[in-house]
C-alpha cells in the first residue's frame, strides 16, 4: 500500500515536470494568393440546382457517370480553382403539369468573382445543361459572399 502511494507521487511530480511544445497558432488571417486572396469582398455564392432523374420518365435520367462527364466537360474548364456539388432531393412544377414532380438533383455551388465573364461562365453551364439533358431550366441562384481563402 505504501509503495503504490509513493509512486502514485513519483508520478504526479514527475508529470509536473514534463513540458509540451505549443501546437503552431493559426488564425484566419492567412495568407492566400492572387488568385484566392487572404480576404476578398464583392464576391459571388453561385448555386446551381440541376435535375438528374424524375421519378416514372426513366428517359430523364441523368446517372453519376454522365453527371461527372458534363461536370469534366462544361464546369471544371470555366471553374478549375474549385467548385463544390451536393447531392439533393426536391421537386419542382413542370409547365403545364397539375402538380410538382419529385426528383433527385445536384447542387453545385461555385465562389466567384462579380464579373460580366464569371456570369457568363455560369449562364453557358446552364445552356450546356440544357441542351444535353433536355431539361426545361437549371435554377440560378446568387448571393454577395465575403470570402477568405
Amino acid at each position: 500500500m505504501l509503495r503504490r502511494a509513493l509512486l502514485l507521487s513519483l508520478c504526479i511530480a514527475l508529470s509536473a515536470c514534463a513540458t509540451t511544445t505549443p501546437a503552431p497558432r493559426v488564425d484566419a488571417a492567412m495568407h492566400g494568393d492572387a488568385a484566392r486572396p487572404a480576404d476578398a469582398a464583392g464576391w459571388i455564392r453561385s448555386e446551381l440546382y440541376f435535375s438528374v432523374g424524375t421519378e416514372g420518365q426513366p428517359q430523364t435520367q441523368v446517372d453519376e457517370a454522365q453527371w461527372l462527364a458534363f461536370l469534366d466537360r462544361e464546369v471544371t474548364p470555366r471553374f478549375p480553382d474549385g467548385l463544390t456539388v451536393f447531392d439533393g432531393y426536391g421537386q419542382w412544377l413542370f409547365r403545364g403539369a397539375a402538380g410538382p414532380e419529385r426528383q433527385r438533383a445536384k447542387v453545385l455551388v461555385v465562389l466567384h468573382e462579380d464579373t460580366p465573364a464569371r456570369s457568363a461562365d455560369i449562364e453557358a453551364i446552364r445552356v450546356a445543361w440544357k441542351r444535353a439533358s433536355g431539361h426545361q431550366s437549371v435554377l440560378w441562384s446568387r448571393q454577395r459572399a465575403d470570402v477568405s481563402f
